[in-house]
């Protein structure tokens, strides 16, 4: 796709998603007024939506209509919104700074930042069973059970489980890739499965080609990730740079260095790219957000 094409496309899928999400979040005056204000606040930062695009470009490359995909792009943002205010509390990371402004427990208080999680996860539920588009039920109870099976024990709140405990603890290759593949990969993953679900998915190589690429995007996505922690500054990446470093977590970094991990992040966009080559139009937009995942500044 050229990059014009892909900018517009990005832009007309992301104002959808932003609508979406006004549509299902409950308004700031309804009580409880506060929780909901806190609710727009974390949903409202700027993020990248990476997830929301995977899934939206999946659906298209399947056929899909954007109607169809918008819900879903909405429930993986409600749920990946979720997982960033608690992931920042000051029992987990401990973070007070995510897409350059306060986190949302010091903008309200650690009590609000839990209530906030809590009632963003349902509502993303809510939003794929109540859902107005033309899937049947059968594909709405398959969206129900990828995305759930994605971020329980077995994946990313599972992921986070295992991060937690390595702290100041030394881990293999192997045992860091495994772990992110659940707090990271798992909801990329459910993400271009979400999406390819509202289209016509029906080759079994065309779904595992798809899992391979959303694997491969995630696993990218968090060697980068630490890259960008080891040398960008706060005021680039919008959260606290070199956390990572001081609160002695074990990263594609420190276990291998930044040089190795760079090239690593090479690597696996090369690999990603051949992945691409082999689904149906290249991978059509999936291809210009590989581009976006690896060429990222935060």
């Amino acid at each position: 796709m050229s990059p014009n094409f892909f900018d517009q496309w990005k832009a007309d899928v992301l104002t959808q998603v932003d609508l979406g999400l006004d549509q299902w979040l409950p308004k700031v005056d309804q009580v409880p007024t506060t929780l909901h204000r806190a609710m727009h606040y974390a949903i409202k930062s700027p993020g990248k939506r990476i997830r929301s695009l995977i899934a939206c470009a999946s659906g298209d490359l399947f056929g899909a209509d954007i109607e169809d995909v918008v819900h879903s792009a909405v429930a993986i943002e409600l749920v990946h919104t979720y997982s960033l205010v608690h992931d920042d509390l000051p029992c987990m990371d401990n973070d007070e700074l995510r897409r350059g402004k306060p986190t949302v427990h010091v903008a309200f208080d650690e009590a609000i930042a839990m209530l906030v999680g809590d009632a963003l996860q349902p509502l993303a539920f809510k939003v794929l069973v109540n859902q107005q588009t033309k899937l049947n039920n059968e594909v709405r109870l398959r969206q129900i059970q990828v995305l759930s099976e994605s971020i329980g024990s077995l994946g990313m709140v599972g992921g986070q489980a295992i991060d937690l405990s390595q702290i100041g603890m030394s881990m293999t290759q192997s045992e860091l890739e495994f772990m992110h593949s659940k707090k990271t990969g798992a909801l990329f993953l459910a993400s271009a499965e979400l999406g390819a679900l509202c289209g016509d998915v029906s080759s079994t190589s065309s779904r595992e080609l798809l899992r391979t690429y959303a694997h491969q995007i995630g696993f990218g996505f968090q060697v980068v990730d630490d890259i960008l922690d080891a040398t960008s500054p706060t005021e680039v990446l919008g959260k606290s740079a070199g956390k990572d470093l001081r609160d002695n977590k074990p990263t594609y970094v420190t276990l291998f260095g930044l040089d190795r991990a760079k090239e690593m992040a090479h690597e696996i966009a090369e690999n990603t790219k051949s992945t691409l080559r082999l689904l149906p139009k290249e991978g059509g937009y999936l291809d210009d957000i590989a581009k976006l995942v690896f060429d990222r500044s935060h």
